[in-house]
C-alpha cells in the first residue's frame, strides 16, 4: 500500500470513529480539501465536492444495487458472501424493479394523502408538547423527535403503534446496517448475527401482519399493497415485507434526526429559536436549512453499472461510489458561508434529499413533520435552552442525536 492509500484509508477510519460523531464536519472538509479520495485495492471511490456527488447521484450509469459491485461478486464466487435470501427495498433497486415498486408506494406519499396527515400530525405534536409542559424539561429525541415519526408511518403503512416496540430495536439494528464500510473494516460474525436476527424478527413480524390484512384491510398503505399482490400486479408478498421493511426504517430514522438536528442548531443560535416561535412561516427555511447544515442522512453508496467518468475520474464498471453528502453541503464552491446556519440564505440547492430517480419518495411527508414540530415546540417554549451535551447514536450514514437534554 502507497502513503497516499494509506492515509486516503486513514481518513475512512476517522469517519467511522465514534469520537468524530459530534462533529465529523472538520474532518469531512480534509475529504474535500484532497479531492476524490481512491482505494483501488477495493474498488472504491469517495467523493466530497458537491458537483462530483450531484453527477454520481443523477448520473443514468449509478446503480444502487451492491451486489453489481466487483467485490460483491469477488465475495460471491468465494463463498464469502451468501446470496440474498428475499428481495431488497426499492431503495437499492434499479429498473425496472424500481420503478414498478416506487409507482405502487408513491400513491401512499402523494400531496393528497401527504396534506390529509395534517390534522394528525398537529394533534400529536400539540399532545407530546403538553407532557413535555409538565416536566420542566425534556429529551428532545425520546420525548419528541422520535414519537412523531414512528406514529405517522405506522399510521401510514397500517402498523398498530402499540406493536412499535416489536420493530423498535430491530429498526435501529439495520440502521446501523446502512453505513457501507465493510469493505474497509470487515463485519464480526457477531454483527452480522444480530443483523440477520433483526432481519428476520421484522420480516417475520411484517408477513403476520400482512395475513392479518388480508381477512381485516383498512385504508393504509399495507392493506393497498396486499390488494395489488392478490390482483396478480406483479408483486410478491417478499416484495411487500421488503417494502415496508425499507419505509418502517427511513420513514422514521431519518425525521427524527431532522427534528433533532434542527433543534439543537437553532438552540445554539437562539435567535432562529425565538424568530420561529413568533412566525411559523419561517419553518420551511429552518427545514431546508438543515438538510444542508447537518443533514440527518450524511452519505450514500452507488455501483458504476458501466465504465463511467465523475468529473476528472473514470470509474470502471464494478467499481463502488461513495458520496459523502454532509461534505458536498459544506462546500465554498457551491454555498456562501458554508458552515454558519443561516436559514435566510435563500433558495438552496441541497442533496439532503438526494438525487435522480431515488430522490426520496417521502420528502413532503418528512417536510410537513418537520415543519409542524419545529414550529410548534418553538412556539410553545420561547425560553427553551440547552441543558446537557448532546450525545450521538453510533451510526455514520444516518446520523442523529440520541440524546440532548432541553429545559423549558
Amino acid at each position: 500500500m502507497t502513503t497516499a492509500q494509506a492515509e486516503s484509508q486513514g481518513l475512512l477510519l476517522q469517519l467511522i470513529d465514534p469520537a468524530n460523531r459530534a462533529d465529523p464536519y472538520p474532518l469531512l472538509a480534509q475529504f474535500r480539501d484532497r479531492g476524490p479520495l481512491r482505494l483501488p485495492q477495493t474498488n472504491l471511490t469517495v467523493f466530497s465536492a458537491y458537483r462530483d456527488c450531484d453527477e454520481v447521484l443523477r448520473h443514468p450509469s449509478s446503480s444502487s444495487s451492491n451486489m453489481k459491485s466487483t467485490v460483491a461478486k469477488r465475495q460471491l464466487e468465494a463463498g464469502l458472501l451468501q446470496p440474498r435470501p428475499f428481495p431488497p427495498g426499492f431503495l437499492f433497486l434499479d429498473p425496472p424493479d424500481h420503478t414498478r415498486l416506487r409507482k405502487l408506494v408513491a400513491k401512499a406519499f402523494s400531496p393528497k394523502v401527504v396534506n390529509a396527515l395534517q390534522p394528525e400530525i398537529v394533534a400529536l405534536v400539540d399532545g407530546l408538547l403538553d407532557r413535555i409542559a409538565e416536566k420542566g424539561e425534556f429529551d428532545v429525541v425520546e420525548d419528541f423527535a422520535y414519537p412523531l415519526p414512528v406514529a405517522v408511518i405506522c399510521r401510514l403503512l397500517g402498523v398498530p403503534l402499540d406493536d412499535e416496540p416489536q420493530f423498535s430495536q430491530a429498526s435501529a439494528v439495520l440502521a446501523q446496517a446502512l453505513d457501507p464500510f465493510s469493505t474497509i473494516t470487515g463485519v464480526p460474525p457477531d454483527v452480522v448475527n444480530e443483523r440477520m436476527q433483526a432481519v428476520r424478527g421484522l420480516r417475520g413480524y411484517l408477513h403476520d401482519l400482512i395475513e392479518r390484512r388480508r381477512s381485516e384491510p383498512g385504508d393504509d398503505l399495507l392493506s393497498g399493497l396486499v390488494a395489488v399482490e392478490e390482483s396478480g400486479d406483479q408483486l410478491t408478498e417478499e416484495e411487500i415485507v421488503s417494502t415496508c421493511n425499507l419505509l418502517l426504517i427511513a420513514g422514521h430514522e431519518t425525521t427524527v434526526n431532522l427534528i433533532g438536528n434542527a433543534i439543537f442548531a437553532m438552540l445554539r443560535h437562539p435567535e432562529h429559536w425565538m424568530a420561529l416561535g413568533a412566525d411559523p412561516a419561517r419553518a420551511p427555511a429552518i427545514v431546508e436549512e438543515t438538510l444542508r447544515y447537518d443533514p440527518p442522512v450524511q452519505l450514500a453508496g452507488r455501483v458504476a453499472a458501466a465504465d463511467m467518468t465523475i468529473g476528472d475520474v473514470d470509474m470502471p464498471a464494478g467499481d463502488i461510489m461513495m458520496v459523502l453528502l454532509a461534505a458536498a453541503q459544506r462546500d465554498p464552491a457551491e454555498f456562501d458561508r458554508p458552515d454558519s446556519f443561516d436559514p435566510d440564505r435563500g433558495t438552496l440547492r441541497h442533496l439532503g434529499f438526494g438525487r435522480g430517480i431515488h430522490y426520496c419518495l417521502g420528502a413532503p411527508l418528512a417536510r410537513l413533520e418537520a415543519g409542524a414540530a419545529l414550529s410548534a415546540v418553538t412556539a410553545r417554549f420561547p425560553r427553551a435552552r440547552l441543558a446537557g451535551e448532546p450525545h450521538y447514536k453510533a451510526n455514520v450514514t444516518l446520523r442523529g442525536l440520541s440524546e440532548l437534554m432541553v429545559a423549558v
